[in-house]
């Protein structure tokens, strides 16, 4: 016995709903239409443009069919029609309940009385519409939002921090004035989920951003209280990707009462060392008296992981917190860095030291370097424990050869308004010596102009930074010299004296001292990751097949030695920004270079 109207117009109305589900429901619903009715079935916009159709139909004659009857069906103001279209073919259609008005178009059904079929379909295909339409905003407004993040990130490293304020109090939320930057290697498709439970468990405080240069990094601004609050019950409760480490008190940092203040007296690292025991890892760091924010003590529970904040409320004699009206007490706070490799076990975690908000780029440089010892380090993070600041190599004369060295980009007057500036240059010299080829994805350029901009400061600066470590270690160091807060002011106190040379800046007892601490671990790690191994990488301009020529040994065993001196700097080495132009300084400071 044949089915009936209504039973055929019910199992049609059960097949659109199983397919408004699907991915790309409004794409299948469209296939199902053409194939139901025997005509191509199409989504058109008021203006007559197909803005959806069946996979793989791209007939221009049903896109002009029904651009035409939609035309016609504006003109009489009616919702639905069936019209005469190209060739004779009819053409069924029926105006969707959105906005902007959006039109279901058959041309040519092979049944003629199809009109009760896309009635039923259209109230399903404008919900699905409506769908796609939202999410397709959402991921402008997304794409919009990370675009002024990135930009809001690299204001931050340019220096611009008024502009970056600005920018970021509009899209919230405000950038804290002291700051730590994590920086988390992870599978870049699971960037989002990190970024997310970090703007959860900092309360919306933090500043996350994909790596622009990264495609597996996430970078992330966070204030440096930030941690999961306490709350009465077990940690994992909490943090349920934790397991029960937490509450069973396995963890060195989640013990209860606040972590230690004061690292050892004799200068070593508590715990198993995975740096050096060395005066290039201090218990404390400060910065100079600019205003810029102290840095927190480095109280790790091992050597290389971020420390656990204390238990909310812990009294000062380090007893465990009563809990208000008797009841349980609230377990510790986790450290964000435990959360993030307890979430992703596959993630690693570099933690840079407190800094203002003004020193972004030095604690970005500071969680890379860390980062390089997370690789390799068990607990999977690392907080960074040595010390960037170069301005010691400065005064006055430091100062001049920076500004003298970098006079001709400076004076430089592009030929044509298209022409890069001179801070453009400078902002390109920076991100190349930081990123190297990589820095065309920094700077938003093409590799190829970011290579014309790197011949072109070869030729202005005089000195090849295009290809040898030892130019590029001199451009490095003139860049942060001249851009350092107090170098103006020490320019124009600075009297008029013949023109400084580098082996100046570097002959002075400062630079011998900081020259000395920079190469002290290396000088402890043993002859396998010792000054050798470096000393020849250097030599060879950072390139490991020469590198491993030199040294007699295949690349691998050089990658290696390397990573290990990694290990034994707190620095990385091997991926961009490196520790390269440090360590040639110094060794051509103490001449050993």
């Amino acid at each position: 016995m044949p089915a009936s109207p209504s039973d055929l117009r019910a199992d049609d109305i059960l097949a659109l709903a199983r397919l408004s589900t699907r991915p790309g429901a409004v794409r299948a619903m469209l296939g199902w239409l053409t194939r139901r009715t025997g005509g191509p079935a199409v989504l058109v916009g008021d203006t007559g443009r197909v803005l959806s159709g069946p996979e793989g139909e791209r007939d221009p004659t049903v896109a002009r069919a029904a651009a035409d009857a939609v035309a016609e069906l504006r003109r009489r103001g009616a919702p639905s029609a069936v019209l005469g279209g190209a060739e004779g073919r009819p053409v069924h259609l029926i105006a969707l309940d959105t906005d902007p008005r959006t039109y279901l178009a058959v041309v040519g059904p092979d049944d003629p009385h199809c009109g009760t079929l896309l009635a039923d379909a259209a109230r399903t295909l404008a919900l699905c519409w409506r769908l796609e339409q939202a999410e397709r905003a959402r991921r402008r407004i997304e794409s919009a939002e990370g675009h002024s993040r990135e930009a809001v990130l690299h204001l931050l490293m340019v220096g611009s921090v008024p502009a970056a304020q600005r920018i970021a109090g509009a899209l919230r939320p405000a950038l804290p004035g002291v700051i730590q930057v994590y920086v988390i290697e992870c599978p870049q498709p699971r960037r989002r989920e990190i970024a997310r439970r970090i703007d959860r468990e900092a309360g919306g405080g933090a500043w996350i951003v994909p790596c622009p240069v990264r495609p597996n990094h996430v970078i992330a601004l966070v204030p440096p209280e930030t941690g999961p609050p306490g709350r009465t019950g077990p940690a994992d409760a909490m943090d349920p990707a934790a397991g029960t480490e937490a509450s069973t008190g396995t963890d060195a940092s989640t013990v209860t009462g606040p972590a230690p203040t004061t690292a050892p007296t004799d200068g070593t690292h508590p715990a198993a060392e995975t740096h050096p025991a060395d005066a290039t890892h201090p218990a404390t760091r400060t910065h100079p008296a600019d205003g810029t924010a102290p840095a927190a003590p480095a109280t790790p529970a091992t050597v290389g992981a971020v420390d656990a904040p204390a238990t909310v409320g812990a009294p000062a004699d380090g007893t465990a917190p009563a809990a208000v009206g008797g009841g349980p007490l609230r377990p510790p706070r986790v450290s964000l860095d435990r959360l993030i490799v307890r979430l992703v076990p596959e993630s690693r975690v570099g933690v840079s030291e407190r800094v203002a908000l003004r020193d972004t780029p030095t604690a970005y440089e500071q969680a890379i370097h860390a980062l390089a010892v997370a690789r390799n380090a068990p607990e999977r993070r690392a907080a960074f424990g040595g010390d960037l600041d170069v301005t010691v190599l400065a005064g006055p004369a430091g100062y001049r050869w920076a500004s003298e060295l970098l006079a001709p980009c400076l004076q430089y007057a592009p030929a044509r308004r298209a022409d890069p500036g001179p801070q453009e240059l400078l902002g390109t010299l920076g991100s190349w010596l930081s990123f190297g080829g990589a820095a065309s994805r920094h700077l938003k350029i093409h590799r190829n102009t970011l290579a014309a901009r790197v011949r072109h400061l070869d030729e202005l600066l005089g000195v090849p930074v295009s290809r040898s470590l030892a130019a590029q270690s001199a451009a490095w160091l003139a860049l942060r010299l001249y851009t350092a807060p107090q170098a103006a002011a020490a320019l124009a106190q600075a009297p008029p004296e013949p023109a400084v040379t580098l082996e100046a800046v570097l002959g002075t007892p400062a630079a011998g001292t900081w020259a000395r601490a920079q190469l002290r671990p290396l000088e402890q790690a043993g002859p396998a990751t010792g000054l050798e191994t470096v000393r020849t990488w250097l030599r060879a301009d950072a390139r490991l097949p020469a590198a491993a020529a030199a040294l007699g040994i295949s690349l691998p065993g050089t990658r290696k030695r390397l990573t290990r001196a990694e290990d034994a700097l707190g620095r990385s080495l091997l991926t961009a920004p490196s520790a390269k132009y440090e360590l040639w300084l110094a060794m051509r400071a103490l001449g050993s270079l």
